[in-house]
């Protein structure tokens, strides 16, 4: 047997902030460097994705990724700082549970 469970950081009007889906997302952004990559590996489309992300830095009230227009080499996305000790402090916070 497995006991098992979710977590999940929600603002006070129950509204998603950050998650195992967040998570997701922002791990392959890292390792892909394109929200559009990312978005065709995720199986999702690119406006679900840029949304979710979108909600989570409107609720934090911080920037979590940054982009760089220009595709090919000189495009792509990456985290922040705020992003990567976001990613960071969720994943201590889910293994410490």
């Amino acid at each position: 047997m497995k006991i098992r469970t979710k977590i999940w950081i929600s603002d006070d009007h129950e509204q998603v902030i950050f998650g195992n889906g967040r998570v997701r997302i922002l791990e392959t952004i890292q390792r892909l460097g394109s929200m559009n990559k990312a978005a065709q590996e995720l199986k999702m489309s690119y406006r679900a994705l840029w949304g979710r992300i979108k909600s989570t830095e409107d609720r934090l009230g911080r920037k979590i990724l940054v982009t760089h227009a220009g595709g090919g080499r000189h495009g792509g996305s990456s985290l922040t700082p705020d992003g990567k000790n976001l990613l960071k402090a969720y994943k201590q916070l889910r293994n410490e549970v």
